[in-house]
């Protein structure tokens, strides 16, 4: 899923709000990169939560990430992954009928063309969730957060010693990347044409695709409650399990 919905999604699991809750909750798409691919990046929830002994502020923090990725299973598991009985994740499912419509318009081979398609999903999922509240807001206030962003770097460097990883490098280049204000389907495709370019060195048709977020949206509308009321209960037993090992 995409930062709002992620934002959105680990205020509901824990019931609370808050820069430490912003940041972990988006945590594991900052860490992707040559010190940890994609599926390492969405595995940290247990690494960080373990690491934080009796400190209040890094066990939110480590639950926050939590709710993300796939170990435990999180957001992205539920929706990329594995949900209720279907093949693949809820966004995966949902991105079936956009599939050759996304190969068209992102100017991709058909082998990427589910993948790409449950990005428009996701893309969908995000304008729908950032409409409901400031989550943008919250977003750029953890983000510009310098006090936050060093106490989170010096405890990433400590858990991850052997890393070269610059947190607040990280920071920068994910703010400048992702869509952090009110996000639209034209806003979103717009940066999905940067990262569109940056990943996979091809131009994507902006129209075409604003065109296919708006219909993604729609196309969940009927079932995302349900969906997030689903998984937000099943991340909430896996964190509570967490705990309790």
């Amino acid at each position: 899923m995409y930062p709002q919905t992620h934002v959105y999604f680990a205020e509901t699991v824990l019931g609370k709000q808050g820069d430490i809750v912003t940041l972990g909750s988006i945590l594991p798409d900052m860490l992707i990169g040559k010190d940890f691919n994609h599926n390492e990046a969405h595995s940290k929830g247990v690494e960080i939560y373990n690491f934080a002994g009796k400190d209040s502020l890094i066990l939110d923090f480590g639950k926050a990430v939590s709710t993300h990725g796939f170990n435990p299973k999180g957001l992205d598991y539920y929706g990329d992954e594995k949900y209720l009985d279907y093949e693949r994740g809820y966004c995966f499912e949902k991105a079936r009928p956009f599939i050759a419509r996304t190969v068209e318009a992102c100017n991709i081979p058909v082998e990427m063309g589910w993948w790409k398609a449950h990005n428009i999903i996701e893309m969908g999922v995000e304008t729908i969730i950032s409409s409901t509240d400031y989550y943008s807001e919250r977003i750029k206030t953890a983000l510009y957060n310098r006090c936050l962003i060093n106490k989170v770097d010096e405890i990433l460097r400590e858990l991850w010693k052997k890393s070269s990883l610059n947190f607040a490098r990280r920071v920068e280049r994910f703010a400048g990347f992702v869509e952090i204000e009110r996000a639209t389907a034209e806003s979103l495709a717009k940066k999905y044409y940067i990262q569109m370019q940056f990943r996979h060195h091809v131009e994507i048709d902006v129209k075409m695709v604003t065109k296919l977020i708006n219909d993604a949206a729609e196309s969940v509308i009927l079932d995302l409650n349900d969906f997030f009321n689903i998984t937000s209960g099943l991340v909430k037993n896996n964190i509570e399990a967490l705990l309790n090992e």
